[in-house]
């Protein structure tokens, strides 16, 4: 599979920033198509590599990239554009849970995954399960290869104490999230490189203990007890 150009992705994104407009950018289509090829070359690499180790219900790298077209309609800022490329893959079959994400930004790129719009059930259900026994996620999270590449679990979280819990739980920090997120940034000069997909699957990789962990919870009832088959 060819090597992607990602500086082609840089180059664009960082000329469409100081010029965030219609005009511009039609007039420039040609351009941004060339770099859109680009990233959609990246991500069918990257999915190719993901498809080794993990079950992946995104079709194709394509069908995982997200649109540049901002929606402005509730938005103060009325800029058309995204100034950055961004896809996501999520998880096969109900038993593997989870999504991963990928931003190329100049001087913001990142991976990232987890858990970003649990239901309303599911989010309980993680919450009972933390606070029923959060050392096997704090281990997890606390674990020195792990913490160093990922930094601290990311995520919204409700100010105080969500409705069926106390502020006094010992596990209240975890318990408080909304989002549970994992994030590692990445440097302009390595997203030019032609290893970057294996940088970004190997990202993802990193973050399997925790959704294997994720998972077991949420396909597990708080006796252990699976609740599918």
């Amino acid at each position: 599979m060819e090597t992607p150009n990602l500086k082609t992705c840089l180059d664009f994104l960082s000329t469409l920033k100081k010029n965030n407009n219609r005009e511009w950018f039609n007039g420039n289509k040609p351009v941004y198509m060339a770099a859109h090829e680009q990233l959609i070359l990246f991500a069918d690499q990257l999915l190719e590599k993901m498809n080794t180790h993990d079950s992946i219900e995104t079709p194709s790298g394509k069908k995982s990239l997200f649109r540049i077209y901002r929606d402005v309609r509730f938005s103060k800022d009325k800029t058309p554009y995204q100034t950055h490329f961004s896809g996501g893959f999520r998880r096969a079959t109900h038993l593997r849970r989870g999504g991963y994400y990928f931003r190329i930004q100049p001087g913001n790129s990142l991976i990232a995954g987890g858990f970003w719009g649990p239901s309303s059930d599911d989010l309980k259900h993680i919450r009972s399960q933390i606070a029923q026994d959060d050392a096997p996620l704090r281990e997890l999270l606390a674990d020195k290869k792990f913490k160093s590449y990922f930094g601290n679990l990311e995520g919204e979280k409700v100010k105080t104490a969500p409705k069926g819990f106390t502020k006094d739980d010992p596990a209240i920090d975890l318990i408080r999230h909304k989002q549970f997120l994992l994030v590692h940034s990445f440097q302009d000069d390595e997203i030019i490189k032609s290893d970057f997909a294996k940088k970004v699957d190997q990202g993802f990789r990193n973050m399997r203990p925790f959704f294997d962990h994720m998972s077991e919870m949420l396909t597990t009832d708080l006796n252990g007890t699976p609740l599918y088959q």
